[in-house]
């Protein structure tokens, strides 16, 4: 996996970000004189390594408070292990999905839904787009920024114009618009999205997956042609959903049988409600195929007889 300090350059020293392979976001860590604080945590399979990780960069020092841009599970899988490290950090989320923690739905989480894990975590507070709130000595925005979820937020820094964009914008795309799948018109969402991201006019980039950067323009201008191809074929979108679901799995997996991926399918009802919805028309076993010959096709896996391997 792979682990790249952000440039200095682009970063003051109080920020460490930990650039995380695709299963797991990156972590963004921040080290004030008077507290400390993560911002996303990583999927689960990677949680001991997230320890690990966090605890050397600390040096010592205690971790004090734990926030979360969105509840995907590659956002918060490690944030149970990072609270039975530190039981007394403080732990903030979005509002929108609060009482499905408190009460610990995986169904409405989406993690029994999509085939993935996130163990159970407690949280303290919420954060409120529209507030504020202290990260690295520094006062950091919350902005609401639906489309990939509809409860996510980005964390913007006005002095230096630094943005968290979580999966709002990577440096080449965003994150899988998951309500627009749904059936809920979600495109408008990511388009708004992107509107107040340009009007931060932020100067450096943290992206939830990928390089931190720094030409944002660049960045939202290629974002608004991918969202523009979407919205003029549904289908295209749908396609992209489900190779990134089935890439995703794959990289827990790092190997499966082709029968086994269709056991996993057939229990997996986001899967099949992707599969119903947008390919109706192709059977089960004929979709899958295609799904890894797409994979296999862009580099991204390598069948070998019945067996699917990831790259």
């Amino acid at each position: 996996m792979p682990l790249t300090p952000a440039p200095h350059a682009l970063l003051p020293p109080a920020i460490t970000v930990l650039e995380r392979g695709w299963l797991s976001a990156n972590n963004i860590l921040f080290i004030g004189q008077h507290d400390t604080a993560l911002v996303d945590t990583g999927y689960c399979s990677h949680a001991e390594q997230t320890v690990a990780l966090v605890q050397d960069a600390l040096g010592g020092r205690a971790l004090d408070r734990l926030l979360n841009t969105h509840l995907h599970s590659d956002h918060c899988g490690g944030n149970a292990a990072l609270q039975r490290a530190w039981p007394a950090v403080h732990t903030a989320i979005p509002p929108g999905q609060a009482t499905h923690v408190r009460q610990w739905d995986a169904y409405a989480l989406s993690y029994t839904p999509t085939g993935q894990e996130c163990p159970q975590f407690r949280f303290e507070a919420v954060l409120e787009p529209g507030s504020s709130v202290l990260l690295g000595d520094t006062t950091w925005q919350v902005h609401a920024a639906p489309g990939h979820d509809p409860h996510s937020v980005v964390l913007f820094e006005p002095r230096d114009r630094i943005l968290i964009s979580a999966d709002a914008l990577w440096e080449n795309g965003f994150g899988v618009v998951f309500p627009e799948l749904e059936g809920d018109d979600a495109f408008a969402e990511v388009a708004a999205t992107l509107d107040v991201i340009e009007k931060l006019s932020p100067r450096v980039v943290i992206p939830g997956h990928g390089p931190v950067f720094a030409d944002a323009p660049r960045a939202i201008d290629g974002a608004r042609r991918r969202l523009d191809g979407f919205v003029r074929n549904p289908g295209k979108h749908a396609l992209y959903a489900a190779k990134v679901l089935l890439k995703y799995k794959l990289l827990e997996w790092q190997q499966i049988r082709m029968e086994d991926l269709t056991a996993w399918a057939q229990a997996t009802p986001y899967f099949g409600m992707l599969r119903e919805t947008h390919f109706g028309g192709q059977a089960e076993g004929e979709w899958l195929a295609h799904l890894a010959d797409e994979l296999v096709r862009a580099g991204a896996a390598v069948r070998q007889g019945e067996m699917l391997h990831n790259v």
